[in-house]
Parts: structure tokens; sequence; C-alpha cells
């Protein structure tokens, strides 16, 4: 099985739990993404994430200027992205109980 298919799948849930810990930019993210064990996470992947995310007004965002290259542009969580969380998280907790259920041949 290919994860980076599965990941394609996960990665708005992944990125929205990422932000509600801590604001962060672009890189930042894809960091944090990678030290939590999903390594194969693309940057473009992730920066493309961030702006359809924010576009469909589940993050805020903001600049912050840096003394060491260009400005960064952090991502923040706003009251919609915690809803959208919410939601993403119900889903993604159901279907691991149903795939659990199918991949052990228990009725669910």
């Amino acid at each position: 099985m290919d994860a980076t298919q599965l990941l394609k799948g996960v990665l708005d849930l992944a990125v929205l739990a990422v932000v509600e810990k801590e604001d962060g930019y672009g890189y930042d993210v894809v960091r944090r993404l990678r030290a939590a064990g999903l390594e194969e996470v693309g940057e473009a992947s992730v920066y493309g994430t961030l702006r359809r995310l924010y576009s469909a007004g589940a993050l805020t965002s903001y600049v912050v200027p840096s003394e060491e290259g260009p400005h960064r542009k952090y991502y923040g969580m706003n009251d919609q992205g915690r809803a959208t969380l919410a939601a993403q998280r119900k889903v993604w907790a159901d279907f691991t109980a149903t795939m659990e259920h199918v991949l052990t041949g228990e009725a669910a």
C-alpha cells in the first residue's frame, strides 16, 4: 500500500491538527508533520493545503518580519477551522474503527 496516497486523503486533518497546537508558517508546519512521523509529506502539498484551508475560511494568516530572509506568513486556527477539525476527527475515528473491524474480521 502506498502511504503517500493515504496521506493525500488526510493532509487537511493533519495540517489542521498541527496548526491547532501552535500557529506556524509553511516550512514549520512541514517540519512538525515530519517530526510527528509523516516523513513523506511534501512541502508543495503542505503549502497548497495551507492556502486552500485559508481560502476556505478555516485558517487566519498574518505576516511576521524575519531578520534572516523574507517575511514569513503564519497560519492560525479560527472558529471555523476548529469546527472543521472536530468534524474531520469524528470522520477519521469512525473510518479507522470501521477499517479495524474489516481487517480483523470482527462485526461492527
